[in-house]
């Protein structure tokens, strides 16, 4: 396991650029199995579980070539079905979050799909009800072996066909999952409480450049007519939003005079102004985002005078996989601040590290913790921490790159899972990280 060791207390200088979107990737990584003909993905991130995912892919027959720094080319037109059915792949599933999105896929393209709970973050429950309830809706045959431990899908004699549809949830990777079983299925579906998010949005209009027939994307509830076959096609990934978010959290907490380049600014929906709530200037300026030098920054209250609350919500509302950072950042801040995560009830569980390092938070149960900030009267301790998830992991390097000192961070490959090369982008803005294998 790889570590870094961080010396805290430098500010950062110039610009960075966000890499391709992470949850983006794995989505239309996974859309290229609907055709046998070749799919050009461009800006995709050379991170750990991209790489992961793309490897899985290769073993089911799938040929990747990779045509030049984040640009790769997929050809499903021979899948391993044999492959597809042995344990090597469902072991591989098991510890690869991200290659959920295939049961869709694999589900359209074969006809059947056998699938192991897959892995990933330890960030508490993660149903995959959605996915398969939305499946079997359009006519799939749904079981579950209990020895082995794995989901068994088919498809009825006919095929599948298309529905109306509400999802108990607008999950973005069941909607993801939905939609690519949905495109070959007979007639039309409807899903409605689709998730909306721009990496779905992204997804249908890779699908629909392949020969999709998609309604109401960017609503939460799309319209999908049936076709027989899908051709390729090319499709450029946005920006990661996560990312950007934590280049904020980092200018915040340094102090530091940042911009941040190619954000895809009308793709970032409500967080530049989540940051702003926390007091935090930031200015639009083209399509990147300068964030002056503070000193100070004050959290808003709400218009009653009451505490603020930082929630997060389906889209167009917060994501959840910044409200790590922003907790983060509100313990240097002037004010109160109550981050209530209401997905996952073990992702606020890295706070220990951070009360340890000096920061004021109650943690008042899984879902909520109030930040008391210190206004940069107190500068965070250094700390040895491990990093628990990929945003939690962020979070603590933020948390470390503001502290007096140095400080450690183990099991970072969780870092890298969803963080491309991120120490020598980060040292060459100003910050001291080194990385020891």
């Amino acid at each position: 396991m790889a570590t870094f060791m961080v010396e805290g207390g430098y500010r950062l200088h110039g610009s960075i650029e966000p890499q391709g979107a992470k949850n983006e990737a794995l989505q239309v990584i996974c859309a290229t199995v609907l055709t046998s003909e070749k799919v050009v993905l461009k800006n995709v991130p050379e991170i750990l579980d991209i790489k992961n995912l793309i490897v899985l892919l290769e073993s089911m027959g799938v040929k990747v070539e990779c045509l030049s720094k984040g640009c790769y080319s997929f050809e499903a037109s021979s899948l391993d079905e044999k492959y597809i059915e042995s344990d090597d792949f469902l072991e591989k599933c098991s510890r690869l979050r991200g290659s959920v999105m295939l049961i869709g896929p694999l589900l359209s393209r074969l006809g059947r799909m056998t699938y192991a709970k897959p892995g990933g973050d330890k960030i508490g429950r993660r149903r995959l009800d959605t996915h398969f309830i939305g499946i079997q809706n359009l006519g799939a045959d749904f079981s579950y072996d209990g020895q082995k431990k794995v989901y068994i899908l088919k498809t009825p004699v006919g095929g599948l066909k298309g529905v109306n549809m509400l999802l108990d949830e607008a999950s973005v990777t069941g909607t993801a999952n939905i939609i690519m079983a949905a495109v070959f299925a007979k007639g039309v579906t409807r899903i409605y409480n689709a998730a909306c998010e721009p990496y779905i949005q992204q997804l249908c209009r890779l699908l629909a450049a392949m020969g999709a027939k998609i309604e109401g994307i960017a609503s939460n509830l799309l319209t999908i007519t049936g076709v027989e076959s899908l051709h390729g096609a090319e499709h450029t990934l946005l920006p990661d939003m996560i990312e950007v978010g934590s280049f904020i959290g980092m200018a915040a907490m340094t102090r530091s005079e940042l911009t941040i380049s190619n954000v895809s600014y009308e793709n970032l929906g409500i967080i530049p102004d989540s940051f702003r709530r926390l007091g935090i200037r930031l200015e639009q300026r083209g399509d990147d985002i300068f964030i002056p030098a503070q000193e100070h920054y004050q959290i808003e209250s709400f218009i009653d005078g009451s505490i603020l609350t930082m929630a997060d919500a389906p889209w167009p509302g917060l994501t959840p996989d910044l409200l790590s950072v922003m907790l983060v950042v509100a313990t240097q801040a002037r004010g109160s601040v109550l981050i209530h995560q209401k997905m996952f009830e073990s992702r606020l569980f890295f706070v220990d590290k951070l009360i340890d390092m000096g920061a004021q938070i109650i943690l008042c149960d899984p879902h909520r913790a109030v930040v008391i900030g210190h206004d940069h009267n107190i500068c965070l301790k250094p700390n040895n921490m491990t990093s628990p998830d990929i945003r939690a992991g962020i979070a603590l390097l933020v948390a470390a790159m503001s502290a007096d000192g140095v400080s450690r961070i183990d099991h970072i490959d969780q870092i890298d899972r969803g963080y491309e090369n991120i120490e020598a982008r980060l040292n060459a803005i100003g910050a001291r990280i080194t990385r020891m294998e």
